[in-house]
């Protein structure tokens, strides 16, 4: 099987030289295909990948991990160099979406220049992920993340109308693997359907073989401590040989997986890059 080259190349923590922003996208490098997952808000999309030697006019497949706008607002940038680009996402990642904090709603969905950015591609590029889908014999998407566990939620105060009446449950929320000779590597945007959700799917959807290694945002920040104790255990029976928090996981998060698996848990940040 071939090699996987990951650079995470938007962050909410940077390298030198490098700009910090609330969002994430990775480069993934494998099997002669470069992969972009998510693409932040946009703003340090482009400079961090230029400084990384990350040329996104070669991105063969971009892979959206779920609406939100901090993973989808650097989809125009991704897009305008003409260049034919198989775009795969689940089609509610379009939905207007809020946050709502003391009684506020926030608009959290992607800005509408990325939905334009989507309707001008042509139908052949666009590929709407409302199941597994297996891009080639060792890369595959999850599709929709059945939520099993009964600790895990989306993560936050996540709504579809700004008066807070109908929840959001984030099923667009899909994950990325590539299957290696050491087991299977998981890109995750936010695990909105939960972390311990998705490596179980993923297993499930390779004849339960390993966990490798798991990079991206985890949404454990605002997890309180029976959820970091039940994903704690649960990534201890897993048993991966890495784990990458970054984004969204938070420093208690952090902190609860590190008590777990010690420094096998390594925190990501622009700017780095992992091979597997």
């Amino acid at each position: 099987m071939a090699a996987v080259k990951i650079t995470i190349i938007v962050d909410d923590t940077a390298g030198d030289g490098l700009l910090g922003e609330h969002g994430l996208a990775m480069a993934v490098e494998t099997e002669g295909r470069c992969i972009l997952f998510d693409t932040g808000q946009g703003e340090a999309l482009a400079p961090n990948a230029a400084l990384l030697g990350v040329e996104l006019d070669r991105t063969d497949i971009l892979v959206i991990s779920h609406g939100h706008y901090d993973h989808t607002d650097g989809i125009p940038e991704v897009l305008r160099s003409g260049r034919k680009v198989d775009v795969y996402a689940h089609p509610d990642i379009v939905r207007r979406r809020y946050s709502i904090r003391g009684g506020r709603p926030r608009l959290v969905s992607m800005a509408p220049g990325s939905a334009a950015a989507l309707d001008r591609l042509p139908p052949s590029s666009r590929h709407w992920v409302r199941e597994p889908v297996q891009i080639s014999g060792t890369i595959g998407l999850t599709g929709p993340i059945p939520r099993q566990t009964d600790f895990e939620d989306t993560g936050g105060p996540f709504y579809l109308d700004p008066e807070g009446r109908e929840p959001d449950p984030l099923l667009d929320d899909i994950a990325l693997w590539i299957a290696t000779d050491e087991g299977i590597v998981v890109c995750v945007g936010c695990c909105h359907a939960g972390l311990v959700n998705t490596l179980r799917h993923v297993r499930g959807l390779n004849d339960g073989r390993r966990v490798r290694a798991v990079i991206g945002g985890f949404h454990l920040l605002e997890a309180g401590p029976a959820r970091l104790e039940r994903t704690a255990a649960e990534m201890r029976s897993l048993d991966p040989d890495e784990v990458i928090p970054c984004h969204c996981t938070g420093e208690r998060g952090i902190a609860a997986l590190e008590a777990a698996l010690g420094k096998r848990v390594k925190p990501g940040r622009a700017g780095e890059s992992r091979l597997f």
